[in-house]
């Protein structure tokens, strides 16, 4: 019997569900094969975990999306980031049942963006999967994300929910707010599809966690390579009566740090107020002189003490902001986002294999019929 918290929500569309015969085993060799490796941070999973790894047991095997493209999970990646239950000693066990089923241990409490970028530091796939411990994810969407992956040719692909996750309406409505501020205001155009249900390339994803520095969320480190990441329709299961490891403070805390690691943006608004403080300033200043030929009567400094202060009041933003844009180099250079990161030729990478047509897929850098010699 599926426990509770693994279980799709009642009265959800499951035309959107796929269907668990889909990814099934092709008996097809290993040559365009995509493997993946799924990573899961660990921090209160102790009677979840178990389940969804025995879900993602099913993908060991090569297996096949509705596109015709061949996977299968060559690890499952455990990131421990010292819980307040008992799974470790679940993740012990999963690791001596499981040969695929890989731990990582954390030596502290980090936080599950740093659990889950230990997690893809280790991962050797050509795609890297993240899930959550808690079963809200269902595994069986990761076919269907690999296909819009190899659709769009996009290196990253995040989960999107097509229902309203079971978190209560306070805290959805926060985070819907946080990333239109974040999305909007900050600059990070990737922000509003953000999801801890994500599936990128290996090599770009290690990548990016090896450069990224102390502090910066992987959703902001990912947003470098992948400023416009595609996205796969899914549905999320119910989370159960488990306790949510986020209080207020905490996710509050978890905002702020993704607002000062999502760029210097937010440095500029400091110029831009300085500048509008100073046009205000002169603005004033014509309307006060025209005023003062027309006949009006201002009370004795009042004109001059007003101009004074916007005037002065802009000039000091403005350097204020002047001085930001220069640090601005330096936070960037501190957050880790590189200059430029280089990739596969994505012909000869993961997104250019070609769905199975026979015993092996096809390459996409396979010569053209008219070209062969």
């Amino acid at each position: 019997m599926v426990p509770s918290t693994l279980r799709t929500p009642i009265g959800a569309n499951t035309s959107v569900i796929p269907s668990r015969n889909v990814a099934r085993n092709t008996g097809e060799g290993e040559t365009d094969t995509h493997t993946i490796s799924v990573v899961i941070p660990v921090y209160g999973g102790e009677h979840t975990l178990a389940k969804v790894v025995e879900e993602l047991n099913q993908y060991r095997e090569p297996s096949r999306t509705e596109k015709g493209h061949v996977f299968r999970v060559c690890e499952v990646v455990l990131a421990w980031d010292h819980g307040h239950d008992g799974s470790e000693r679940v993740i012990r066990h999963l690791e001596s049942a499981n040969s695929h089923v890989r731990a990582v241990w954390l030596t502290r409490n980090y936080g599950q963006h740093a659990a889950t970028m230990a997690g893809i530091e280790a991962s050797v796939g050509d795609w890297v999967v993240t899930l959550d411990e808690d079963g809200q994810h269902d595994p069986a969407f990761i076919p269907k994300m690999l296909d819009t992956a190899m659709t769009d040719q996009a290196p990253l692909v995040y989960a999107r929910p097509i229902n309203k996750p079971s978190h209560g309406f306070l805290r959805n409505t926060a985070s819907r707010v946080a990333k239109v501020i974040l999305s909007s205001m900050l600059g990070n155009t990737s922000a509003r599809v953000h999801q801890s249900y994500r599936l990128m390339l290996g090599s770009l994803g290690r990548r990016v966690v090896e450069q990224t520095g102390a502090g910066v969320y992987l959703d902001v480190a990912l947003s470098w390579i992948a400023p416009t990441p595609s996205t796969t329709d899914v549905l999320l299961r119910d989370e159960g009566d488990r306790v949510s490891g986020y209080s207020t403070r905490r996710l509050f805390s978890h905002f702020w740090r993704m607002v000062l690691t999502s760029g210097t943006r937010g440095l500029r608004v400091v110029s831009a107020l300085g500048a509008l403080f100073a046009c205000a300033g002169l603005a004033l200043t014509i309307v006060i002189v025209i005023a003062y030929f027309a006949g009006s009567d201002f009370p004795h400094g009042w004109a001059s003490t007003v101009i004074v202060v916007l005037v002065s009041s802009g000039a000091i933003l403005f350097a204020l902001g002047t001085i930001s844009e220069y640090i601005g180099v330096t936070v960037n250079r501190a957050l880790g986002r590189p200059l430029y990161v280089v990739g596969e030729d994505p012909h000869r990478s993961a997104l250019g294999r070609r769905p199975a047509t026979g015993g092996h897929g096809d390459r996409a850098d396979s010569l053209p019929p008219d070209l062969i010699p």
